[in-house]
C-alpha cells in the first residue's frame, strides 16, 4: 500500500519550473531514493513534500490525507518528518538532551494532566523513548556529551536521531551522507536499515553518493529539469542509458 502519493506535482519561482507534472508513489516500509544531477530539483522535491514550499500544481497524499497545502509542523505531526543538508543541533545540549527536545510533538500536555500530574509522567516516559533512540543508534557511550563535541559523521546521526524521536511513520532524509568518510558512511546506510527494518518506518532520501543509493534503496527515482526521468529496481537504473546520459557517464552510475 502506498503511504506517499504525488500526483502531477509542479514548483514554479517565477518564470522558472523547478519541478514539472511530477509522479511517485512510495509503498510503505520502502527506502526509496530520489536522485539526479545538481540542480535537477531534488531538493525542492522535498521541500514541497515537507510543506516549506507550496506547490503551483499537483497533489500530495500521505498515509490517505491530502496534506497538499498544510503547514511544515502539521505534515510532521500527521507523521512525514524530514532531515536538512545543513545538520541542525542544539549544540550546548547533550546528545540524550537533543533526543528528548525532538519528543515535543507528544508532549501536549493538557488542563487534566497539568491538574493531576500527568505531565511528570509523560516526561519520564520521553526521556525513557529518548534514550532507547539513543541506544538503538549505537550512541549510548555518547549521550551525556554536548553536541558541539561530537565528530561530523555522529552529528550526523544525531540529526536523524531527533527527527526519529517524533516518530514518523515516513522519514525523509536530505543527503544523509554527504561529507562523509567510508566508516561513517557505512554506519549511516546501518542506521537507515535498522530504521525501516526494526523501527518499521518508511524512508525516503535524496543522495548524490551513487553507491550508497544502489546498496541502500528498494527503487529509485531519478530527477532531471525538474521532470522524473526514469523509476525502477537499482539495477534497472544503473543500467538505464537516460540515466548514465544525465549524468554525463558517471562511473558510479555503472559501477
Amino acid at each position: 500500500m502506498a503511504i506517499l502519493e504525488v500526483k502531477n506535482l509542479s514548483k514554479n519561482f517565477g518564470g522558472l519550473m523547478a519541478n514539472r507534472d511530477l509522479n511517485l508513489e512510495v509503498e510503505e516500509g520502502e527506502i526509496r531514493g530520489v536522485i539526479g544531477p545538481n540542480g535537477a530539483g531534488k531538493t525542492t522535491f522535498f521541500n514541497v513534500i515537507s510543506g516549506v514550499y507550496k506547490p503551483s500544481g499537483g497533489t500530495i497524499k500521505f498515509d490517505g490525507t491530502f496534506i497538499t497545502n498544510l503547514s511544515p509542523d502539521k505534515i510532521a505531526e500527521l507523521g512525514a518528518v524530514r532531515t536538512f543538508q545543513r545538520v541542525a543541533l542544539f549544540p550546548n545540549f547533550t546528545v540524550l538532551e537533543n533526543v528528548n527536545i525532538g519528543r515535543h510533538l507528544h508532549a501536549r500536555e493538557t488542563l487534566f494532566g497539568a491538574v493531576f500530574g500527568m505531565s511528570k509522567h509523560m516526561e519520564i516516559e520521553n526521556l525513557e523513548k529518548s534514550r532507547k533512540i539513543v541506544d538503538s543508534l549505537g550512541m549510548t557511550e555518547h549521550q551525556d556529551e554536548l553536541a558541539s563535541n561530537l565528530p561530523y559523521g555522529l552529528q550526523r546521526a544525531l540529526n536523524v536521531a531527533i527527527a526519529l524521536a517524533t516518530e514518523p511513520r515516513l522519514l525523509m532524509l536530505d543527503e544523509p551522507v554527504a561529507g562523509m568518510n567510508p566508516t561513517e558512511k557505512a554506519e549511516m546506510t546501518r542506521i537507515i536499515r535498522l530504521i525501516r527494518d526494526e523501527m518499521g518506518m518508511t524512508v525516503m532520501l535524496v543522495e548524490h553518493d551513487m553507491r550508497t543509493v544502489m546498496n541502500l534503496c528498494d527503487k529509485i527515482t531519478v530527477i532531471d529539469f525538474g521532470e522524473k526521468l526514469a523509476e525502477g529496481l537499482p539495477q534497472e537504473i544503473r543500467e538505464n542509458k537516460d540515466v548514465i546520459e544525465a549524468y554525463l557517464g558517471a562511473e558510479d552510475i555503472v559501477a
